[in-house]
């Protein structure tokens, strides 16, 4: 074997591994992203103060996912919630503890009187058949942003406690 075989051979390896090497961050940072499939988006219209997203959010991949955050133009900031039965049998909806799982090859549901995106603090009014942008951030650091309609819905009136979670 020549001294430029062997040099090209060892350039080609280490372009091979380098190339890998960013291949497998790469989708590393981006797979819970590339796996959730949004259906059925939705946000309850309002004409100021809080709102609530709802969605079915699936998980082709066999690994969970977890939805830590979120973040929308139409409010101020986003928390992610689930309704509760407290004493007495009254509804609270609440901040939820380390966020929303999604299971592998399965989903979640985002509901009224389930789990939900919280839009607290509008930026303006939510007006029915208007739309806006939904972005949710999963714990491998990933992102998808999707689009949800504004809708008419009157039901699902929980009392609010700001003081749990996280």
């Amino acid at each position: 074997m020549s001294v430029r075989t062997t040099l090209f051979t060892a350039a080609a390896l280490a372009a091979a591994l380098t190339l890998t090497g960013c291949s497998s961050e790469s989708g590393k940072e981006t797979e819970a992203a590339q796996s959730i499939t949004i259906e059925d988006q939705w946000v309850k219209a309002a004409p100021d103060g809080m709102s609530a997203a709802f969605a079915e959010l699936v998980n082709s991949s066999d690994k969970d996912v977890r939805v830590v955050s979120a973040t929308s133009p139409a409010s101020a900031r986003v928390e992610l919630h689930e309704v509760v039965t407290g004493d007495g049998g009254t509804m609270t909806m609440r901040p939820k503890d380390g966020g929303f799982r999604v299971p592998a090859n399965s989903s979640a549901s985002l509901a009224p009187g389930g789990d939900h995106l919280m839009f607290m603090e509008l930026a303006g009014p939510l007006l029915p058949g208007a739309e806006t942008d939904v972005t949710l951030i999963y714990d491998d650091g990933s992102s998808s942003t999707f689009t949800a309609q504004i809708r008419d819905f009157s039901g699902n009136q929980e009392n609010y406690d700001p003081n749990h979670g996280g």
